[in-house]
């Protein structure tokens, strides 16, 4: 259980996600998973980094329990910059890096995928922000990256899910796989990608972070202001505790 980097193969690390049930890590695997990436990304023999995950599905999010435990805000604290950090490894990863999806892809999951330079999903794949319905907000940011700009807030507002088949209409997925292919198909990508010189990899990869329209860490902090503006007032643990069912304070 936990973070771990594998090599497969020449120029490809692996970095691996497994904390079950769900895969909601808690804060210190944020930063674990942080860690991992920018530690294979530094590696001078590693030109690709796939991000991949055991179990039923790829991400849940942040561990509600382990916020619902705290009294005081050091856990949400401790997950919003835990959430900043593993987005921004992924981000600023020195060579690309490639998001290898099953299952469920939620909340925090948008966040990582939505920095990744490439998304290979299996066919079970769905991904989604159900942050209004968990007392958060937060990663609009990264889902924009993955959808037009009026299905985002559609998507945002009403809790709802995509499809992988979807994404991959919309140029976001590169393709789409039964889920005993995904491995495979990440690693085959990887592998293409790898076979670059990596010097030059690191460059393009830098280059095209460059002339990103826009400054995703900048964007996401300004959406935790948020967040943590509705945990002071109260309604992110009413809404949290009730994982958003609570009729009676919504007018």
């Amino acid at each position: 259980m936990g973070v771990s980097t594998s090599a497969p193969e020449a120029g490809v690390a692996v970095v691996t996600v497994d904390f079950p049930p769900v895969n909601a890590l808690p804060v210190q695997g944020w930063y674990d998973l942080a860690a991992a990436v920018r530690a294979a990304g530094a590696d001078p023999d590693v030109r690709c980094v796939v991000l991949s995950a055991e179990g039923r599905g790829f991400n849940a999010g942040v561990d509600i329990k382990e916020m619902q435990r705290a009294d005081g805000p050091e856990a949400l604290i401790g997950a919003n910059r835990g959430c900043f950090e593993a987005f921004a490894a992924v981000y600023e990863c020195e060579v690309p890096v490639v998001a290898a999806v099953q299952g469920f892809c939620l909340g925090g999951g948008i966040g990582l995928v939505g920095n990744a330079d490439a998304i290979v999903a299996s066919d079970d794949a769905a991904f989604g922000l159900p942050e209004l319905d968990r007392g958060a907000l937060g990663a609009a940011t990264h889902l924009a990256r993955l959808v037009p700009q009026h299905l985002m807030r559609t998507l945002y507002y009403t809790s709802r899910t995509v499809t992988a088949q979807e994404l991959h209409r919309h140029g976001s997925v590169w393709s789409v796989v039964p889920r005993d292919r995904l491995r495979g198909a990440a690693l085959e990508l990887a592998r293409e990608i790898a076979a670059k010189d990596g010097h030059l990899i690191r460059l393009a990869k830098a280059a095209i972070n460059g002339i990103d329209p826009i400054d995703v860490r900048r964007s996401y902090r300004f959406e935790q202001g948020f967040t943590f503006e509705a945990n002071l007032s109260g309604v992110a643990d009413r809404v949290r505790d009730t994982f958003g069912t609570d009729k009676e304070h919504r007018a």
